[in-house]
Protein backbone atom coordinates (compact mmCIF):
# COMPACT_ATOMS: atom_id res chain seq x y z
CA UNK A 1 0.00 0.00 0.00
CA UNK A 2 1.11 3.55 -0.70
CA UNK A 3 0.22 6.65 1.35
CA UNK A 4 -1.19 9.44 -0.79
CA UNK A 5 -2.37 12.99 -0.11
CA UNK A 6 -5.99 13.75 -0.90
CA UNK A 7 -8.87 16.08 -0.07
CA UNK A 8 -11.88 14.56 1.62
CA UNK A 9 -14.23 14.71 4.56
CA UNK A 10 -14.57 12.68 7.75
CA UNK A 11 -18.22 13.59 8.36
CA UNK A 12 -21.38 14.08 6.30
CA UNK A 13 -21.85 17.64 5.06
CA UNK A 14 -18.54 18.79 6.55
CA UNK A 15 -15.92 20.83 4.70
CA UNK A 16 -13.23 18.93 2.81
CA UNK A 17 -9.75 18.93 4.27
CA UNK A 18 -6.35 17.51 3.39
CA UNK A 19 -6.14 13.82 4.28
CA UNK A 20 -3.74 10.92 3.81
CA UNK A 21 -5.25 7.82 2.19
CA UNK A 22 -3.90 4.44 1.10
CA UNK A 23 -3.67 3.34 -2.53
CA UNK A 24 -3.09 -0.33 -3.31
CA UNK A 25 0.23 -1.57 -4.62
CA UNK A 26 0.35 -2.10 -8.35
CA UNK A 27 -1.10 -5.43 -9.51
CA UNK A 28 -0.14 -6.98 -12.88
CA UNK A 29 -3.28 -5.56 -14.56
CA UNK A 30 -3.17 -2.11 -12.92
CA UNK A 31 -2.36 1.36 -14.19
CA UNK A 32 -1.11 4.01 -11.76
CA UNK A 33 -1.29 7.66 -12.73
CA UNK A 34 -0.68 11.07 -11.27
CA UNK A 35 -3.94 13.02 -11.15
CA UNK A 36 -3.58 16.29 -13.02
CA UNK A 37 -7.20 17.48 -13.04
CA UNK A 38 -10.50 16.31 -11.63
CA UNK A 39 -13.91 17.72 -12.45
CA UNK A 40 -16.55 18.43 -9.82
CA UNK A 41 -19.96 16.89 -10.47
CA UNK A 42 -23.25 17.42 -8.64
CA UNK A 43 -22.94 13.76 -7.62
CA UNK A 44 -19.83 14.67 -5.62
CA UNK A 45 -21.84 17.32 -3.79
CA UNK A 46 -24.77 14.94 -3.21
CA UNK A 47 -22.39 12.34 -1.76
CA UNK A 48 -20.75 14.84 0.59
CA UNK A 49 -24.18 15.95 1.83
CA UNK A 50 -25.40 12.38 2.28
CA UNK A 51 -28.21 12.78 -0.28
CA UNK A 52 -27.54 9.29 -1.67
CA UNK A 53 -27.53 7.70 1.77
CA UNK A 54 -24.79 7.53 4.36
CA UNK A 55 -21.42 7.44 2.58
CA UNK A 56 -18.28 5.55 3.49
CA UNK A 57 -16.11 7.76 5.67
CA UNK A 58 -13.65 9.25 5.20
CA UNK A 59 -14.99 10.23 1.78
CA UNK A 60 -12.71 11.36 -1.06
CA UNK A 61 -14.89 12.45 -4.00
CA UNK A 62 -14.06 12.85 -7.68
CA UNK A 63 -14.96 10.72 -10.72
CA UNK A 64 -13.89 12.89 -13.66
CA UNK A 65 -10.24 12.00 -13.25
CA UNK A 66 -7.57 12.97 -15.77
CA UNK A 67 -3.90 12.21 -15.33
CA UNK A 68 -0.59 10.94 -16.67
CA UNK A 69 0.60 7.34 -16.26
CA UNK A 70 3.44 6.85 -13.79
CA UNK A 71 3.57 3.03 -13.64
CA UNK A 72 1.97 -0.01 -15.27
CA UNK A 73 1.60 -3.61 -14.15
CA UNK A 74 3.48 -6.46 -15.84
CA UNK A 75 0.43 -7.59 -17.85
CA UNK A 76 -0.63 -4.15 -19.12
CA UNK A 77 -0.19 -3.86 -22.89
CA UNK A 78 -2.36 -0.92 -24.00
CA UNK A 79 -0.89 1.87 -21.84
CA UNK A 80 2.55 3.41 -21.52
CA UNK A 81 4.24 5.47 -18.83
CA UNK A 82 3.81 9.15 -19.66
CA UNK A 83 0.51 8.68 -21.51
CA UNK A 84 -2.53 10.85 -20.76
CA UNK A 85 -5.39 8.79 -19.34
CA UNK A 86 -8.77 9.20 -17.75
CA UNK A 87 -11.02 7.35 -15.31
CA UNK A 88 -14.71 8.08 -15.06
CA UNK A 89 -17.40 6.63 -12.84
CA UNK A 90 -16.70 2.91 -13.26
CA UNK A 91 -13.64 1.06 -11.94
CA UNK A 92 -15.11 -2.42 -11.60
CA UNK A 93 -17.88 -4.72 -12.82
CA UNK A 94 -18.45 -8.48 -12.84
CA UNK A 95 -17.33 -8.96 -16.46
CA UNK A 96 -19.54 -11.98 -17.12
CA UNK A 97 -23.21 -10.88 -17.02
CA UNK A 98 -25.13 -10.04 -20.21
CA UNK A 99 -24.71 -6.29 -19.66
CA UNK A 100 -20.95 -6.55 -19.26
CA UNK A 101 -20.66 -8.78 -22.36
CA UNK A 102 -22.60 -6.13 -24.31
CA UNK A 103 -20.23 -3.36 -23.20
CA UNK A 104 -22.85 -1.92 -20.85
CA UNK A 105 -20.86 -2.19 -17.65
CA UNK A 106 -22.95 0.59 -16.13
CA UNK A 107 -25.85 -1.89 -15.91
CA UNK A 108 -23.80 -4.76 -14.44
CA UNK A 109 -26.10 -7.34 -12.83
CA UNK A 110 -23.80 -7.71 -9.83
CA UNK A 111 -23.33 -3.99 -9.37
CA UNK A 112 -20.68 -1.53 -10.44
CA UNK A 113 -17.68 -0.54 -8.37
CA UNK A 114 -17.59 3.25 -8.61
CA UNK A 115 -14.43 5.31 -8.60
CA UNK A 116 -15.30 6.64 -5.14
CA UNK A 117 -17.62 5.75 -2.27
CA UNK A 118 -17.97 2.08 -3.28
CA UNK A 119 -16.99 -1.06 -1.47
CA UNK A 120 -13.50 -1.88 -2.77
CA UNK A 121 -13.68 -5.52 -3.87
CA UNK A 122 -9.92 -5.71 -4.44
CA UNK A 123 -8.32 -3.99 -1.46
CA UNK A 124 -11.20 -4.02 1.01
CA UNK A 125 -12.58 -0.90 2.61
CA UNK A 126 -13.86 1.69 0.14
CA UNK A 127 -12.76 3.34 -3.07
CA UNK A 128 -11.31 6.85 -2.90
CA UNK A 129 -11.88 9.31 -5.74
CA UNK A 130 -9.85 11.67 -7.84
CA UNK A 131 -9.43 14.55 -5.39
CA UNK A 132 -6.04 12.96 -4.72
CA UNK A 133 -2.42 12.93 -5.82
CA UNK A 134 -2.55 9.55 -7.57
CA UNK A 135 -5.05 6.94 -8.70
CA UNK A 136 -4.71 3.19 -9.31
CA UNK A 137 -7.15 1.34 -11.55
CA UNK A 138 -7.44 -1.93 -13.45
CA UNK A 139 -6.42 -1.28 -17.05
CA UNK A 140 -9.73 -2.26 -18.65
CA UNK A 141 -11.46 0.65 -16.92
CA UNK A 142 -8.81 3.22 -17.89
CA UNK A 143 -9.39 5.43 -20.93
CA UNK A 144 -6.96 6.86 -23.45
CA UNK A 145 -7.26 10.64 -23.11
CA UNK A 146 -6.69 12.59 -26.33
CA UNK A 147 -4.45 15.66 -26.09
CA UNK A 148 -7.22 18.27 -26.00
CA UNK A 149 -6.07 21.87 -26.46
CA UNK A 150 -7.91 22.79 -23.26
CA UNK A 151 -6.94 19.72 -21.29
CA UNK A 152 -8.42 20.67 -17.88
CA UNK A 153 -11.88 21.20 -19.38
CA UNK A 154 -11.78 17.75 -20.98
CA UNK A 155 -12.04 16.18 -17.49
CA UNK A 156 -15.84 16.73 -17.21
CA UNK A 157 -16.34 14.67 -20.36
CA UNK A 158 -15.61 11.59 -18.23
CA UNK A 159 -18.99 11.92 -16.51
CA UNK A 160 -21.01 14.83 -17.90
CA UNK A 161 -19.90 14.12 -21.47
CA UNK A 162 -20.75 10.42 -21.50
CA UNK A 163 -24.00 11.03 -19.59
CA UNK A 164 -25.38 13.02 -22.53
CA UNK A 165 -23.46 11.31 -25.36
CA UNK A 166 -24.87 7.87 -24.55
CA UNK A 167 -28.57 8.76 -24.93
CA UNK A 168 -27.85 10.94 -27.97
CA UNK A 169 -26.20 7.95 -29.59
CA UNK A 170 -28.83 5.45 -28.41
CA UNK A 171 -31.76 7.56 -29.66
CA UNK A 172 -29.83 8.21 -32.89
CA UNK A 173 -29.33 11.96 -32.86
CA UNK A 174 -28.18 13.16 -36.24
CA UNK A 175 -29.26 14.89 -39.46
CA UNK A 176 -33.02 15.10 -39.75
CA UNK A 177 -33.57 14.75 -36.02
CA UNK A 178 -34.83 17.56 -33.77
CA UNK A 179 -33.43 17.21 -30.26
CA UNK A 180 -34.60 19.06 -27.18
CA UNK A 181 -32.28 19.82 -24.26
CA UNK A 182 -34.06 20.61 -21.01
CA UNK A 183 -31.84 22.63 -18.72
CA UNK A 184 -28.53 24.21 -19.66
CA UNK A 185 -26.00 23.51 -16.94
CA UNK A 186 -23.06 21.16 -16.63
CA UNK A 187 -24.84 18.42 -18.58
CA UNK A 188 -27.02 20.53 -20.84
CA UNK A 189 -24.31 22.72 -22.31
CA UNK A 190 -22.38 19.62 -23.40
CA UNK A 191 -25.56 18.03 -24.78
CA UNK A 192 -26.01 21.06 -27.06
CA UNK A 193 -22.48 20.88 -28.38
CA UNK A 194 -22.48 17.12 -28.91
CA UNK A 195 -25.94 17.00 -30.53
CA UNK A 196 -24.96 19.78 -32.94
CA UNK A 197 -21.72 17.96 -33.80
CA UNK A 198 -23.85 14.90 -34.60
CA UNK A 199 -25.81 17.01 -37.08
CA UNK A 200 -29.10 17.38 -35.21
CA UNK A 201 -31.33 20.43 -34.90
CA UNK A 202 -31.28 21.49 -31.24
CA UNK A 203 -33.79 23.39 -29.13
CA UNK A 204 -32.96 24.32 -25.54
CA UNK A 205 -35.69 24.72 -22.93
CA UNK A 206 -34.71 26.79 -19.92
CA UNK A 207 -36.35 28.59 -16.99
CA UNK A 208 -33.59 31.22 -16.96
CA UNK A 209 -33.89 34.23 -19.30
CA UNK A 210 -30.14 34.85 -18.98
CA UNK A 211 -29.41 31.46 -20.56
CA UNK A 212 -31.42 31.97 -23.74
CA UNK A 213 -28.64 33.85 -25.52
CA UNK A 214 -26.01 31.58 -23.99
CA UNK A 215 -27.76 28.53 -25.43
CA UNK A 216 -27.51 30.02 -28.91
CA UNK A 217 -23.87 30.94 -28.34
CA UNK A 218 -23.20 27.30 -27.53
CA UNK A 219 -24.74 26.31 -30.85
CA UNK A 220 -28.44 25.71 -30.18
CA UNK A 221 -30.72 26.49 -33.12
CA UNK A 222 -33.51 27.64 -30.81
CA UNK A 223 -33.84 28.55 -27.14
CA UNK A 224 -37.22 28.78 -25.45
CA UNK A 225 -38.26 29.94 -22.00
CA UNK A 226 -40.40 27.21 -20.48
CA UNK A 227 -42.68 29.91 -19.06
CA UNK A 228 -43.43 31.25 -22.57
CA UNK A 229 -46.78 29.53 -23.16
CA UNK A 230 -47.11 30.56 -26.80
CA UNK A 231 -43.58 29.42 -27.72
CA UNK A 232 -44.14 26.09 -25.97
CA UNK A 233 -47.42 25.53 -27.87
CA UNK A 234 -45.67 26.17 -31.16
CA UNK A 235 -43.22 23.34 -30.42
CA UNK A 236 -45.89 20.68 -29.83
CA UNK A 237 -45.29 17.58 -31.90
CA UNK A 238 -41.95 18.82 -33.28
CA UNK A 239 -39.29 17.21 -31.06
CA UNK A 240 -37.97 13.69 -31.65
CA UNK A 241 -36.61 13.31 -28.14
CA UNK A 242 -35.66 15.49 -25.20
CA UNK A 243 -32.69 15.05 -22.88
CA UNK A 244 -33.89 16.10 -19.42
CA UNK A 245 -30.85 17.26 -17.45
CA UNK A 246 -32.74 19.01 -14.65
CA UNK A 247 -31.81 17.90 -11.13
CA UNK A 248 -34.65 19.75 -9.34
CA UNK A 249 -38.32 18.84 -9.23
CA UNK A 250 -40.24 19.80 -12.41
CA UNK A 251 -43.31 18.95 -14.50
CA UNK A 252 -42.28 16.54 -17.26
CA UNK A 253 -45.75 16.45 -18.80
CA UNK A 254 -45.37 19.80 -20.53
CA UNK A 255 -42.30 18.40 -22.30
CA UNK A 256 -43.85 15.04 -23.16
CA UNK A 257 -46.47 17.05 -25.03
CA UNK A 258 -43.79 18.53 -27.31
CA UNK A 259 -42.76 15.14 -28.72
CA UNK A 260 -43.46 13.69 -32.12
CA UNK A 261 -45.12 10.27 -32.15
CA UNK A 262 -42.87 7.62 -30.58
CA UNK A 263 -40.74 10.32 -29.01
CA UNK A 264 -39.24 10.13 -25.53
CA UNK A 265 -38.18 12.38 -22.71
CA UNK A 266 -34.90 10.87 -21.50
CA UNK A 267 -34.07 11.59 -17.87
CA UNK A 268 -30.39 12.00 -17.03
CA UNK A 269 -30.74 14.46 -14.15
CA UNK A 270 -31.43 13.16 -10.64
CA UNK A 271 -34.21 15.12 -8.91
CA UNK A 272 -34.84 14.11 -5.31
CA UNK A 273 -38.60 14.42 -5.88
CA UNK A 274 -40.53 11.77 -7.88
CA UNK A 275 -41.55 12.73 -11.41
CA UNK A 276 -45.33 12.63 -11.87
CA UNK A 277 -46.50 11.47 -15.30
CA UNK A 278 -50.04 12.01 -16.61
CA UNK A 279 -51.39 9.03 -18.54
CA UNK A 280 -52.59 11.20 -21.42
CA UNK A 281 -49.11 12.68 -21.90
CA UNK A 282 -47.72 9.24 -22.78
CA UNK A 283 -50.78 7.65 -24.42
CA UNK A 284 -51.08 10.49 -26.90
CA UNK A 285 -48.48 9.94 -29.62
CA UNK A 286 -47.12 6.75 -28.01
CA UNK A 287 -44.73 8.88 -25.98
CA UNK A 288 -42.38 7.51 -23.34
CA UNK A 289 -40.45 8.67 -20.30
CA UNK A 290 -37.06 6.96 -20.35
CA UNK A 291 -33.77 7.15 -18.53
CA UNK A 292 -30.07 6.82 -19.24
CA UNK A 293 -27.10 6.37 -16.91
CA UNK A 294 -23.54 7.25 -17.99
CA UNK A 295 -22.14 4.69 -20.50
CA UNK A 296 -19.90 1.68 -20.82
CA UNK A 297 -16.14 1.84 -21.13
CA UNK A 298 -15.99 1.36 -24.92
CA UNK A 299 -18.69 3.98 -25.46
CA UNK A 300 -16.88 6.42 -23.16
CA UNK A 301 -13.72 6.02 -25.23
CA UNK A 302 -15.79 6.58 -28.37
CA UNK A 303 -17.19 9.76 -26.81
CA UNK A 304 -13.73 11.08 -25.95
CA UNK A 305 -12.51 10.49 -29.50
CA UNK A 306 -15.66 12.11 -30.94
CA UNK A 307 -15.28 15.19 -28.74
CA UNK A 308 -11.60 15.50 -29.60
CA UNK A 309 -12.39 15.31 -33.31
CA UNK A 310 -15.03 18.05 -32.97
CA UNK A 311 -13.16 20.24 -30.48
CA UNK A 312 -15.73 19.77 -27.71
CA UNK A 313 -14.84 20.37 -24.06
CA UNK A 314 -16.75 21.75 -21.11
CA UNK A 315 -16.88 25.42 -20.17
CA UNK A 316 -16.10 26.56 -16.65
CA UNK A 317 -13.38 27.46 -14.20
CA UNK A 318 -10.19 25.75 -13.08
CA UNK A 319 -9.39 26.17 -9.38
CA UNK A 320 -6.56 24.75 -7.24
CA UNK A 321 -7.54 21.84 -5.00
CA UNK A 322 -7.07 24.07 -1.93
CA UNK A 323 -10.17 26.02 -3.04
CA UNK A 324 -12.37 22.94 -3.32
CA UNK A 325 -14.77 24.09 -0.59
CA UNK A 326 -15.28 27.40 -2.36
CA UNK A 327 -16.08 25.50 -5.56
CA UNK A 328 -18.56 23.20 -3.79
CA UNK A 329 -20.30 26.14 -2.15
CA UNK A 330 -20.62 27.97 -5.46
CA UNK A 331 -21.82 24.80 -7.19
CA UNK A 332 -24.58 24.40 -4.61
CA UNK A 333 -25.64 28.03 -5.24
CA UNK A 334 -25.54 27.58 -9.01
CA UNK A 335 -22.74 30.14 -9.29
CA UNK A 336 -20.85 28.50 -12.18
CA UNK A 337 -21.14 28.30 -15.95
CA UNK A 338 -20.78 25.44 -16.37
CA UNK A 339 -18.27 23.14 -14.61
CA UNK A 340 -15.55 23.42 -12.01
CA UNK A 341 -12.31 21.52 -12.54
CA UNK A 342 -9.72 21.10 -9.80
CA UNK A 343 -6.01 21.40 -10.52
CA UNK A 344 -4.21 18.88 -8.31
CA UNK A 345 -0.63 20.14 -8.65
CA UNK A 346 -0.66 21.59 -5.11
CA UNK A 347 -0.66 18.01 -3.81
Amino acid sequence: MKQVKAYGTKAINAPLEELTISRRSLRPSDVEFEVLYCGICHSDLHSIKGDFGEPFLPLVPGHEILGRVTAIGADVKDFQVGELVGVGCIVGSCGHCDSCHEGLEQFCDEGVTFSFNSADKISGGQTFGGFSKTYVCEDKYVLHMPAFDNLPMAAPLLCAGITVYSPLRHWQAGPGKHIGVLGIGGLGHLAVRIAKAMGAEVTVFTTSPSKVNDAKRLGADHAILSSDTDAMKQMRGKIDFIIDTVSAGHDVNSYLNLLRHDGSVVVVGLPNEPLQVAAYAVVRGRHSLSGSNIGGIAETQEMLDFCYKHGIVAEGEVLPISRVNEALDRLERGDIRYRFVLDLKEL
